[in-house]
């Protein structure tokens, strides 16, 4: 078996969601990152809203998840259109949803709302996996913890670190006190400025489950050219 710092590829591929979320994106790139997706069996795409129907026809009868983004980029959407994009997502095929807090009220102190919010879309998410993005670039670690505690609290599957759109993505002291922050039964997603393989490494090493990543081949052709 082919080895690269302790993890095989399946434990590589397994820990990427493949990232069609930039605005520039057309059709053809869709269908291109689709394609990539399956040659590389990663976990996931995470596409945007409008492209989650055609995700899923094309990675249909594959191990590839689709996954979306609800209230994506800044989490300043209302609950209630959080709860009905998360809905049409799954309509549409998505079964993995992404979901951005609201920075405002965290930043605020009002935790009970941000717990309140995250709850209204774990439970229209019927049991689908919820990824909540923090945004970490905008929060001090006491407002990191405080957000951990509150995904927990509200049935979250994942605390993710940051959109990839913020000034600044992961970082390992990041994912090391999210890990700390939540119980085991929680996992952790990294995203933003993960290009490497050598990166992808350290932050599984770190905690992470999954990560974002638009780097996906040459991290993942990497793997091939490295593993013993």
């Amino acid at each position: 078996m082919n080895i690269y710092r302790n993890y095989d590829y399946a434990r590589y591929a397994g820990a990427i969601d493949h990232s069609l979320l930039r605005p520039d994106l057309t059709e053809s790139d869709i269908r291109e990152g689709c394609a990539l997706a399956a040659k590389y069996a990663v976990a996931s795409v995470c596409a945007r809203p409008a492209d989650v129907a055609l995700c899923s026809q094309l990675l249909a009868g594959t191990s590839v998840a689709v996954g979306t983004v609800v209230s994506f980029p800044h989490g300043n959407s209302t609950t209630a259109t959080k709860v009905f994009e998360t809905a049409d997502a799954l309509g549409n095929g998505a079964t993995e949803i992404d979901m951005v807090l609201n920075i405002g009220w965290l930043l605020s102190g009002e935790i009970g709302l941000v717990e309140d919010d995250i709850a209204a879309v774990v439970k229209a998410a019927d049991h689908h996996i919820v990824k909540v993005i923090l945004e970490n670039a905008y929060l001090t670690d006491d407002q990191k913890v405080a957000a951990c505690k509150a995904c927990e609290a509200a049935g979250a599957d994942y605390v993710k670190t940051s959109s990839g759109f913020a000034p600044s993505g992961a970082t390992l002291a990041d994912v090391r006190l999210m890990r700390a922050s939540v119980s085991p039964k929680v996992k952790v997603k990294a995203a933003g400025g993960v290009r490497t393989l050598v990166a992808l490494a350290d932050m599984i090493d770190a905690g992470v489950d999954r990560c974002g990543a638009t780097a996906t081949a040459q991290i993942l052709d990497d793997f091939k050219a490295r593993a013993q």
